[in-house]
């Protein structure tokens, strides 16, 4: 076996205890940031792990954690073809991407005192520490993709924080995909 093949196994392979135990103590504390914050208080929120260390895929000693916060509150949909959605009438509510994103950012700083990177255009950076790895956390919407009026998929809608900076903004990742018929 070559030298490069040795290295490559190596980043490859799975966490160590240590660097496991680190991405855990991380995505706890940001879920804790996100609980804790008063502003959240009875907000339909759901922060979950995704991205490779979600999928337990990372690279080994060059990690960081992904992070999707994600906002029931308002839900956005699209459709295969018009008229698959079921007629609704608007959100009228207070959780705009804006908001969201502005409230993260500041029950991401009460936790992680300067050590977030808010100047990314879509997810928030969080620095590691000795006892955290790097962590992105994104704020997203509920998000359905209609085929017909009841059979669609579920996943969250992203939005950048730079309107201009996206020319579509119904930038949607499928996050947690599951299929209703």
């Amino acid at each position: 076996m070559s030298d490069l093949e040795d290295k490559l196994r190596g980043w490859t392979g799975l966490s160590s205890a240590t660097e496991q135990e680190k991405q855990e103590r991380t995505e706890r504390m940001i879920r804790e940031a996100v609980k804790e914050h008063p502003a959240f208080d009875g907000v339909d929120l759901d922060a979950f792990a995704k991205g490779s260390y979600a999928n337990n895929t990372n690279v080994k000693t060059d990690s960081d954690v992904d992070i999707a916060v994600q906002c029931g509150e308002a839900a956005y949909w699209d459709e295969a073809t018009t008229g698959a959605h079921p007629p609704s009438g608007s959100y009228a509510g207070i959780w705009t991407p804006a908001r969201l994103r502005s409230e993260l950012k500041a029950a991401l700083e009460a936790k992680f005192p300067g050590q977030v990177d808010s100047s990314g255009s879509t997810a928030f950076r969080i620095y590691a520490s000795s006892a955290r790895v790097d962590a992105d956390v994104v704020p997203c919407f509920d998000f359905r993709y209609y085929f017909s009026s009841s059979s669609y998929r579920e996943g969250t809608k992203v939005f950048k924080k730079d309107a201009s900076s996206a020319p579509d903004l119904r930038l949607c990742v499928l996050v947690r995909p599951t299929f209703r018929q």
